[in-house]
């Protein structure tokens, strides 16, 4: 069996594809175009943006210090003034950018990897594409254009794409992107779904603000660089016990804020901290647990599987709270939000929310994940139908910038949430004599192990 998986996967892999457009339409919903793809100048645009800062001063001077989870909440996602709000941050113009937007090659595997899985779990004939965060739509563009390719593979499922996204202005972007202008957005805040259109192919895609809002049933969940994004807790072990890290002004400064230790414990510092711990500074991130806990139910309950990536560690590093503006690192309390701020992703701490109801898988490494996935042999196939040196060179260094370890390939991570029945040990049939009467193997989980050829 492990065999045919690599025979299987290194087929989807050396398959080339073609990258999409869009148009797409709905029901009891109104036009989206003058609204979520024409912009014009109005007097309001003229009038001075509130403050962040002064916003989180006067917070703060009205109740006490507060968290470094509530800050980040505050900063990236307050309707008004939030980064995420009011900023498109990613790509070469923005303040990062991501995998997708490097190369092809990763979301096209990415998108393998949700095929193989969904044949490992006997092709279900329902397939929900969940992508949490979905930066510009990139990624799910280039998985979508991997399932049209093979559409002989997938084709007897029905397919339905599904984006977590807080941001509008990112939603406008993917919107563009995977279903064009022709969309349609909910006329008011009642329906979970807030914007709705279809791929130039059909599929259906929705937009939803929370994760409890995608309808049940069999989903490939795809999270990249979205759990750095999440609010932390952050503590420090004192000769008092734990104490936790706060936000609040500098007394001396009235326009510039500070960390300062809680002088007591808090809840938090009571309840998030594992015991056993030995670190001496700790990040926690109780929303991104939750998040998992609610992927771990809807895995259970409903089949399917999660896959993350992003940077991260397994339990061993302390203080990864930074900022980034402009693609350099920036002060995480100054000028709140102008920056991203982001924290490496604690898969140690996942993996204990997760509880015993999945199996997890990983982390590995973006390099060796891709690597097991084939992205040299994807590679290949790129440069032989490109006789353009400049395009070759672009895949060569995107290649590079995603594979080197003092790049990508090691700063980043993958880590998976399965059904306990994926890796299962298969039943050998009844009545046949079996050579040396060996149980079958499990399937192999693609980019986890490595790939076969033979």
């Amino acid at each position: 069996m492990g065999a045919f998986v690599g025979v299987k996967t290194s087929y989807l892999i050396s398959r080339s594809f073609i990258r999409p457009v869009s148009p797409s339409a709905a029901v009891r919903w109104r036009p989206a175009q003058l609204r979520l793809f024409c912009s014009s100048s109005s007097p309001d645009e003229q009038k001075p943006r509130p403050s962040m800062l002064r916003h989180l001063t006067s917070k703060i001077k009205a109740t006490g210090p507060i968290t470094v989870a509530e800050y980040m909440r505050e900063v990236l996602t307050n309707p008004v003034t939030g980064y995420y709000v009011k900023n498109s941050m990613l790509g070469a113009d923005g303040d990062f950018i991501t995998s997708p937007e490097i190369s092809q090659m990763f979301g096209e595997l990415v998108g393998i990897w949700i095929i193989s899985e969904w044949m490992g779990a006997g092709r279900p004939k329902q397939l929900q594409l969940v992508e949490l965060g979905p930066g510009k739509g990139s990624l799910a563009a280039d998985v979508l254009r991997v399932f049209r390719q093979l559409s002989s593979v997938v084709g007897g499922a029905s397919v339905s794409l599904h984006l977590v996204e807080v941001s509008p202005v990112l939603a406008r972007l993917q919107a563009d992107a995977l279903t064009g202008s022709s969309g349609e957005e909910a006329d008011g805040d009642e329906d979970p779904v807030y914007h709705r259109g279809r791929t130039r192919d059909g599929l259906p895609v929705s937009w939803y603000r929370r994760l409890d809002d995608v309808p049940a049933g069999f989903s490939v969940f795809v999270a990249q660089e979205f759990f750095d994004a999440l609010p932390i807790h952050k503590f420090q072990r004192t000769d008092r016990g734990w104490r936790e890290v706060m936000v609040d002004v500098d007394p001396e400064k009235e326009e510039q804020l500070r960390f300062v230790l809680a002088p007591s414990p808090t809840l938090a510092s009571s309840t998030l901290i594992q015991a056993g711990e030995r670190r001496n500074h700790v990040e926690v991130c109780a929303e991104g647990g939750a998040i998992i806990q609610q992927l771990a139910r809807r895995i259970t309950d409903g089949g399917g599987a999660a896959l993350i990536a992003d940077y991260g560690h397994d339990g061993t590093k302390t203080d990864t709270f930074r900022g980034f503006k402009g693609h350099q690192l920036h002060d995480v309390l100054s000028s709140p939000g102008s920056a991203d701020l982001t924290a490496d992703v604690d898969f140690s701490y996942l993996r204990k929310t997760a509880g015993g109801g999945v199996a997890c898988l990983g982390p590995v490494s973006q390099r060796n994940f891709l690597k097991n996935m084939g992205i040299d042999a994807r590679l290949q196939v790129l440069l032989r139908s490109c006789a353009d040196p400049s395009v070759r060179q672009q895949l060569i260094s995107s290649y590079d910038m995603l594979m080197n370890p003092k790049k990508m390939g090691e700063r980043f991570h993958f880590f998976s949430l399965l059904q306990l029945s994926r890796l299962a040990r298969p039943t050998a049939p009844n009545g046949l004599k079996l050579e040396k009467n060996k149980n079958p193997a499990p399937l192999p989980v693609a980019g986890f192990t490595e790939l076969q050829y033979s």
